[in-house]
């Protein structure tokens, strides 16, 4: 069976972070099985087991050569790695909730679409306690927000089950309670950003939802900069500054 990167223990991180610290966050690094497993206190078998691990759950890229392998961390290892220092950062900051920016863009219309099917308004109005407006605010974040977009992974979000419709099946999504404030102070909450299982956006592109339209509500326009709070499920909102 495949591993998949939602899997992957905490014995497969702690390799994937050492190789990270030799360097393998920006390329390709030289690594050998038995320098991995002093590191690890572990034999060079799990070593090595714990790095293929890793390989087929998309979290590096390994090239084995002669008297080694050259291994690097992928995107979706990074994001792994940016999810467990967010981590830290709660443990030892004290922080609940996260801090995201970016501009007002245009989608493509697909917002609209999929929240206003029954499947998902039926959850919505029961889980989040409102229905949403029928299209989503679009925000193209900055990039400190894409790396800091990791920290949603240890938020308590609320969770969107997929359903079937008569042609085709639709996938889960997980919504995230915020607020959204404008630089001229004004902000709107409750929102929530969501974030479908599937999706063919980037990181860099961020959706809400809200009880209204919040181009009207906040006089937005495209370009725009917004700040999207992010809190625990039950935790209060602190407008204008941390939550």
């Amino acid at each position: 069976m495949a591993t998949s990167a939602s899997t992957v223990g905490h014995a497969e991180v702690a390799a994937l972070k050492t190789v990270a610290l030799k360097g393998g966050f920006a390329e390709p690094v030289k690594v050998s099985c038995a320098a991995l497993a002093d590191r690890l206190d572990a034999s060079s078998q799990t070593a090595s087991r714990r790095l293929q691990r890793l390989e087929e759950a998309g979290l590096v890229e390994r090239d084995v050569v002669s008297d080694g392998q050259w291994v690097s961390v992928t995107t979706d290892g990074k994001h792994r790695l940016r999810g467990e220092y967010a981590d830290y950062r709660r443990i030892f900051e004290g922080g609940v909730g996260l801090v995201l920016e970016g501009a007002v863009t245009s989608g493509m219309g697909e917002g609209r679409h999929y929240i206003s099917l029954p499947g998902y308004m039926e959850q919505f109005v029961d889980r989040l306690e409102y229905e949403p407006f029928h299209g989503t605010l679009n925000v193209d974040l900055t990039d400190e927000s894409v790396r800091a977009r990791a920290g949603l992974t240890s938020v308590e979000g609320v969770p969107i089950d997929g359903w079937e419709g008569e042609e085709r099946t639709y996938g889960p999504a997980t919504c995230y309670r915020a607020s959204v404030e404008t630089d001229d102070g004004e902000s709107f909450d409750p929102c929530h950003v969501i974030v479908p299982e599937r999706t063919h956006h980037d990181e860099r592109q961020l959706e809400v939802i809200a009880p209204e339209k919040l181009r009207t509500e906040l006089s937005l326009d495209d370009g725009d900069t917004v700040t999207v709070r992010i809190v625990e499920v039950g935790e209060p909102f602190v407008a204008g500054g941390e939550p």
